[in-house]
């Protein structure tokens, strides 16, 4: 099996399962618990993402400045503040640690 035939099963994989989605009916969608479970099921996935792209290299944890960097985010956010300050200073952060290592 090369890796086209890979990239061409998860491509009917992905197009079967959108599909699925279609087929279920709008009654059930807007029923309390489902909509509950989307939107837990969306914050925790990208939460895992968040956790992987920060803390994973390769194979392995790694503790660098892109942890400090997240708390910072993850504080900035608390109190609200806008998107691209807190993208800035998360930033700032990580390339402070960075030269100052």
């Amino acid at each position: 099996m090369t890796v086209w035939h890979v990239i061409l099963i998860a491509t009917a994989a992905t197009l079967a399962l959108k599909l699925a989605g279609h087929l279920v009916p709008a009654s059930f969608l807007e029923r309390e618990r489902p909509a509950r479970i989307a939107d837990l099921l969306t914050v925790a996935l990208l939460a895992a993402l968040i956790a992987v792209q920060t803390l994973a290299v390769g194979q392995g944890l790694v503790i660098d400045a892109r942890v400090p960097a997240l708390v910072v985010a993850a504080a900035l956010y608390a109190v609200r503040t806008p998107f691209i300050v807190v993208v800035a200073v998360a930033a700032a952060v990580a390339a402070g640690i960075r030269f100052f290592a």
